[in-house]
């Protein structure tokens, strides 16, 4: 699955590796990789496929869920498609409670004690997720892990998840990705090594431009 799903995403752009015009992402951080799954929102055999994924990982690793909450705001659509074809009940956490009305940052019903997946698109280095975990886990729920598309595997993101005690389950990753990508001929089989350099430590900048192993 993660191959096939890994060249689902490239096919519509998803997905996109530039390993000689890196892009800049929030952080400064320089990226041979572009990732937008909200593309396959958009795409709708892909986003079958998406979906299909992720109600099989629900399935497989946490049959005991009750409830679905996405991430905001991209976690949302796919909770919401997922819970629908699971029938489960979904709502999503907001980054932030509201400041009107009743203040919710939780939106839909979670009664304490319920088991709660967490619907995610990315992790990276696994901060906003964990804030998600955080706020459920205070509101009463009993998180049973997180299901996402992509993860890019970095090792802040393996540490804060491990530390926050949350299993995550992706239908895809960066290695397998990279691997999809080249046999696609999205990029070289000599720039996987490149790719791999940035995702084991994305501050340094070693690999921009450099020899290709």
């Amino acid at each position: 699955m993660e191959k096939t799903i890994a060249k689902a995403l490239l096919s519509i752009q998803a997905v996109i590796f530039r390993p000689d015009e890196p892009f800049t992402w929030a952080s400064g951080i320089k990226s041979p990789v572009y990732c937008d799954n909200r593309l396959t929102l958009t795409a709708p055999a892909v986003r079958t496929q998406v979906e299909t994924g992720l109600c099989d990982v629900i399935r497989r690793y946490y049959p005991e869920a009750e409830v679905l909450m996405g991430t905001s705001t991209a976690g949302i659509a796919h909770a919401a498609i997922v819970g629908h074809m699971m029938n489960l009940p979904m709502g999503y956490v907001r980054s932030g409670a509201k400041d009107h009305g009743r203040k919710n940052q939780i939106e839909g019903r979670l009664e304490p004690g319920q088991k709660v997946v967490v619907i995610e698109d990315l992790i990276s280095t696994g901060g906003s997720v964990i804030e998600v975990v955080n706020v459920l886990r205070e509101a009463g729920a009993e998180v049973l892990g997180i299901a996402s598309i992509f993860t890019y595997g970095m090792k802040k993101g393996l540490e804060r998840l491990a530390e926050a005690n949350v299993t995550n389950h992706s239908l895809t990753n960066f290695d397998a990705m990279a691997e999809a990508a080249a046999e696609e001929n999205y990029i070289q089989q000599e720039d996987i090594a490149r790719l791999v350099a940035f995702r084991n430590n994305p501050s340094d900048e070693s690999w921009i431009g450099g020899s290709r192993a």
